[in-house]
């Protein structure tokens, strides 16, 4: 594995995530250096000797830890995430004992498939007759509602996949020009990304805190829905990948 060292620089106040998930006390400063020398983000390898795809980040210094690699978050001392090839940017937010913030990041290039990602289908599996290719209706707000019972094609998401925040892909084709998308819950009571445009092919969808909350059936089970504000496509597939 090669390591990588993190160098961190002091911030005033915590960007993005909160990693004040656990007490670890106020007994004193943790300086950069002892954090520097405690933390590493490495790649693994493959048998060419280029860098693999599986990132691994972690610290045994005693501080609250939040990741975020390729945009997802990871709260804790240790994360790690398989990601696709290219280069993905990984930031650190650490709380220190103190409650001194310190942060800092670095991009990782990911340059062989050491550990390929697995696909889980939510809608789009060939076993499944009932998961066709469909084209939803511009202003149909029941089409694209993940709901087992309310919504007309697409199963209830589960509440791991919410909670897990998971990266949604849809896989969709004949993308019109004048395509647009709202992403809301079926209650209409919040919009989490608005006038969306796709393309052909791959889609990705990022579940968020919020999103999870008001969607899960665990949370206030309003589900998930994606409406055409104008346009069509059809849709074949969503899942996500690990």
């Amino acid at each position: 594995m090669k390591k990588i060292f993190l160098v961190f620089a002091a911030v005033c106040a915590i960007i993005a995530c909160d990693p004040g998930h656990e007490d670890i006390g106020n007994a004193g400063h943790i300086t950069a250096d002892q954090l520097k020398s405690m933390t590493t983000i490495s790649v693994d390898k493959a048998a060419s000797g280029a860098n693999g795809n599986v990132i691994t980040c972690s610290t045994s210094a005693p501080v609250n830890a939040c990741w975020n690699i390729g945009g997802k978050d990871f709260v804790g001392n240790y994360a790690w995430k398989k990601m696709k090839l290219g280069s993905h940017k990984v930031i650190m937010t650490a709380l220190c004992p103190d409650g001194t913030v310190l942060k800092d990041s670095a991009v990782i290039e990911c340059q062989e498939i050491t550990n390929a990602l697995e696909r889980f289908y939510i809608y789009g599996l060939e076993a499944n007759p009932e998961h066709v290719p469909f084209k939803p209706g511009a202003w149909d707000a029941a089409a694209m509602r993940f709901s087992s019972t309310e919504g007309a094609h697409l199963p209830t998401i589960p509440d791991d996949v919410y909670f897990g925040l998971k990266t949604l892909i849809f896989d969709v084709s004949d993308v019109t020009e004048d395509f647009d998308l709202k992403v809301m819950n079926g209650w209409w009571s919040n919009t989490y990304y608005d006038h969306v445009k796709w393309h052909n092919g791959q889609n990705e969808l990022q579940i968020t805190e919020t999103l999870a909350k008001e969607c899960a059936k665990g949370g206030e089970g309003r589900d998930l829905d994606l409406m055409l504000y104008s346009g069509s496509m059809t849709l074949n597939a969503v899942y996500y990948e690990e």
